[in-house]
């Protein structure tokens, strides 16, 4: 495990969006997800490692962009893929209102 994130310069997305729909690709397929992450370089919304599809993890993997962060209500961390690093990152503003998760 790293001891620091080498991946920070791909956090492009300071200022989370004021209200997340859901996970994009559940949303599309009609199923149901349990927590929500967001890509912090794109922007994309992808269910968690305890959904059924695992989307937010998919599109690091597909994509290679590195860190996710929650945006969970009261959730702050963030997640480095490459470096297994769980971290807070300064800078990242915004607290989106989601829907209730479907399964958790």
């Amino acid at each position: 495990m790293a001891d620091a994130c080498a991946h920070l310069d791909h956090v492009l997305v300071t200022e989370l969006p004021e209200t997340v729909a859901g996970c994009a690709e559940c949303l599309e397929a009609g199923a149901p997800w349990c927590h929500l992450r967001i890509c912090l370089e794109c922007g994309h919304v992808g269910c968690c490692d305890s959904s059924p599809h695992k989307h937010a993890t998919a599109h690091a993997h597909e994509t290679g962009h590195p860190i996710i962060r929650s945006v969970q209500p009261g959730e702050d961390w963030a997640w480095c893929y490459p470096d297994q690093l769980t971290m807070v990152i300064d800078g990242v503003a915004g607290s989106p209102r989601i829907p209730p998760s479907p399964l958790c």
